[in-house]
C-alpha cells in the first residue's frame, strides 16, 4: 500500500484472466447473462486481502447475476501495470486509483468512468466533499474514495524512551538531536525503504511542503511550477539532513513493506526507532510483528518544522486511497463500489487495514492508539496536499522519485534533481 501511496499509504502476482463481460469494452452484459467484473487491488496479505475478497463475497451473494474476480497486486507493480492495460485497452473493470495527476492521466486516455451522478448520495452525505477531491477532473468525479491517508512519522516509544529522548520532535533540530541519541544508544534512527524510490522522496515532498508555499503545492496538478527558489531550498534542506546518516544502513536496497527487513518490519521487530510514512503504515507494520498483532508501544508525530520556509505550519501531505471504474464497465463497477462504501464495510476496512475510513459515520471503528494523534493533526491541518508523485502525474513523478534516490545515493545534487523534473515537467 502506499496502502498500500498508498493507503498507503496494503500492497502479488497479476494474474491473466480471460475477460467475457469484463473487458475495457465489454459494457453491459447481453439481457440475462452473467456480469464478470475483474478487480485490481494492492493488498496482498493478511486482513488486507481477506477483505476485498470477503466483500467481493457479499456483493454476489446479494448480486447472483455478478461475479468478481478479485486480483491483488504488489503495490509497487500496481501503476506500471495499469498504465500497460490502459495502453492495450484491456483494463480492469475495478482498480485502484491514486488520484490526482496519475487518475488525470488515465482520464485524459478515456479509459475511466465518469462517477458524478453515479455516487449513492447517501455515501457522498456521509463522506464529504474533502474525500472526493482526490478523485475529481474538472469538476467530475473518477473515483470513490476509501481511505485518507496523511503522513509523519510513526515511532517506537520504548526505543525513544531507551534512548533518552522524553519529547516528540517539534522542529528540525529536534529530530537531528533525536537521530543523535538514538545512535549513541547503538539504535538505528530512521528506517527507509529507498529501493521502492517513493519511500525516499516522501522526504523530499514534506521538505519542499515546508519550503513552497500553499498555492503552489496545491496547484502542481493543474499547474506546476518549478522555478521558484523553494524546490531547491527543499532539496539542499533534505541533503543537509541526509548528511547526518539518519538512515539505517543498507536503506537504497531496502524493501518499504515486504517481510521483516522491510522499513516497516525494522519498526515492527524493534531493529529501527522511525519511519516517515503515510497511515496505511499501522497495519503494515502489524502484519510484520512477531504475533502479527498491533505494534504496542507504537507512537505518532508531524513531519516537524523547518525554520525559514513559506510552507504553512502543521500542513500535512498525504493522499486519499480509493476506486474507479474502467469507462467501459458494466454497471455492477459502481454497484460494488457504493456498496463497499457503506458504513458497515467503511467500518470493516478501518479495521481490517488498520486505517482512516473515508466516511465520517465509520470513523468510530479508528481504534489503534498511534491514530489518535495522526487524526487529530488531519482535522487541524490548515491544508492536506497530495503526495508529489500523485499530483504530478506518473511521468513527472516517477523522474522526481528517481532524482530524490540519485541524489540519496551521491549519484545527483538538489540542482540535478530541480533540472530534472523541470525537463520532465516540460516534456508533459
Amino acid at each position: 500500500m502506499r496502502s498500500v501511496r498508498g493507503a498507503a499509504i496494503a500492497a502479488a502476482a497479476l494474474m491473466v484472466v480471460g475477460l467475457t463481460a469484463c473487458s475495457g469494452g465489454s459494457g453491459e452484459p447481453a439481457e440475462g447473462g452473467k456480469a464478470e467484473l475483474t478487480m485490481w487491488h494492492n493488498s496482498t496479505t493478511g486482513d488486507g486481502k481477506q477483505y476485498w475478497d470477503d466483500a467481493a463475497a457479499a456483493f454476489q451473494k446479494e448480486n447472483p447475476d455478478v461475479t468478481i474476480k478479485v486480483t491483488s497486486i504488489q503495490n509497487e507493480d500496481m501503476d506500471g501495470k495499469l498504465q500497460t492495460a490502459v495502453n492495450s485497452g484491456d483494463m480492469p473493470d475495478i482498480f485502484m486509483a491514486r488520484g490526482g495527476g496519475k487518475l488525470a492521466d488515465i482520464v485524459n486516455a478515456d479509459a475511466v468512468k465518469d462517477l458524478t451522478d453515479l455516487v449513492d448520495p447517501s455515501v457522498k452525505e456521509a463522506f464529504g466533499d474533502a474525500p472526493f477531491s482526490a478523485f475529481s477532473v474538472d469538476g467530475k468525479i473518477y473515483g470513490m474514495p476509501s481511505a485518507v491517508l496523511p503522513g509523519g512519522f510513526f515511532y517506537s516509544k520504548d526505543l525513544f524512551a531507551q534512548a533518552g529522548i522524553t519529547e516528540e520532535p517539534k522542529t528540525l533540530d529536534d529530530l537531528e538531536a533525536a537521530v543523535d541519541k538514538l545512535k549513541a544508544a547503538g539504535i538505528e534512527p530512521i528506517a527507509l525503504g529507498g529501493k521502492a524510490a517513493w519511500p525516499a522522496a516522501h522526504w523530499y515532498y514534506f521538505f519542499a511542503l515546508r519550503a513552497c508555499d500553499q498555492g503552489l503545492i496545491e496547484n502542481l496538478a493543474t499547474e506546476a511550477d518549478f522555478a521558484d527558489a523553494c524546490w531547491l531550498e527543499a532539496a539542499e534542506n533534505f541533503q543537509d539532513f541526509a548528511a547526518i546518516e539518519p538512515f539505517h544502513k543498507g536503506f537504497l536496497t531496502t524493501d518499504p513493506q515486504e517481510g521483516a527487513n522491510s522499513s516497516a518490519g525494522l519498526i515492527a521487530n524493534h531493529k529501527a526507532a522511525m519511519e516517515l510514512m503515510g497511515a496505511w503504515d499501522v497495519g503494515v507494520i502489524a502484519s510484520l510483528t512477531p504475533d502479527e498483532q498491533p505494534l504496542p508501544d507504537l507512537g505518532w508525530f508531524p513531519f516537524p518544522e523547518v525554520a525559514g520556509g513559506a510552507g504553512g505550519a502543521g500542513a500535512m501531505m498525504g493522499g486519499v486511497d480509493g476506486y474507479s471504474c474502467s469507462k467501459n464497465s458494466p454497471s455492477a463497477c459502481e454497484d460494488f463500489l457504493n456498496f463497499v462504501s457503506s458504513k458497515e464495510w467503511q467500518e470493516k476496512y478501518a479495521v481490517a487495514f488498520q486505517t482512516i475510513p473515508a466516511s465520517q459515520e465509520a470513523m468510530g471503528a479508528v481504534t489503534d492508539p498511534s491514530l489518535e494523534p495522526l487524526m487529530a493533526a488531519f482535522q487541524k491541518a490548515p491544508y492536506v496536499a497530495l503526495w508529489l508523485d500523485t499530483a504530478l502525474g506518473q511521468n513527472v513523478g516517477n523522474a522526481l522519485n528517481t532524482s530524490v534516490v540519485e541524489m540519496l545515493a551521491g549519484q545527483g545534487s538538489p540542482e540535478k534533481l530541480v533540472e530534472t523534473v523541470t525537463k520532465a515537467q516540460a516534456r508533459g
